[in-house]
């Protein structure tokens, strides 16, 4: 496996990461369990996903934020709490993929996962937002169930077929920076609009 085919799955992994972690590192785990993805040597240090206590406990995470994102507001709630907790998972799952006998390569994987996972974060939470202020309730159940198959079907492209690992990174770090941008968008419209209604009701 070459370096672009490692950066790209370090990268894929980093952005789904900040969309569903837990469900990364569950199915990750899962998939090394039954031998289905083939683990390189220099990326051993992924064996702890196949854990029996990591995947359990990443299962019930997983299994709570399916729940979780579900539910109109209380999918943004469970964003915002874990406005840490992703970037760091995505960091050190990134960090786990790169060859360790390469510190400089490491820390590059470490602070590039962190940020690719920070903004997958943000453009989810984002996106979120302006859905849970459609009138629409069932908007919220499709949006939350399009990421679950996306997030497991992208994670099961980037593995079995690393070469096409870095393009996958591309296209969805381009849908991240769309949805950040959509979010923004929406944002700015609705901020303009009450500051209109607030000066019409002062005049």
């Amino acid at each position: 496996m070459g370096i672009m085919e490692i950066i790209g799955i370090a990268g894929s992994v980093s952005l789904l990461a900040g969309w569903r972690l837990y469900l990364c590192v569950f199915a990750t785990g899962l998939a090394m369990r039954f031998d289905a993805i083939p683990i390189p040597e220099h990326l051993a240090s992924l064996d702890v996903l196949a854990n029996p206590w990591v995947m359990g406990i990443a299962a019930l995470a997983a299994l709570a934020e399916f729940f979780a994102d579900k539910v109109m507001w209380l999918d943004s709630a469970w964003d915002a709490i874990h406005t840490l907790v992703r970037p760091v998972g995505g960091a050190l799952l990134a960090l786990a993929i790169v060859d360790p006998s390469d510190p400089a390569m490491q820390v590059i994987a470490f602070l590039l996962g962190g940020g690719a996972s920070l903004a997958a974060h943000a453009g989810k939470a984002g996106a979120r937002g302006v859905v849970n202020a459609s009138p629409e309730p069932v908007s919220n159940i499709t949006v939350s169930t399009a990421e679950d198959v996306a997030t497991a079907g992208l994670l099961y492209a980037t593995y079995e077929y690393p070469y096409l690992a870095a393009g996958i990174a591309f296209v969805l770090l381009a849908l991240v920076f769309g949805l950040v941008l959509l979010a923004r968008r929406v944002i700015k419209r609705v901020l303009g609009g009450s500051r209109e209604g607030n000066v019409q009701d002062t005049s």
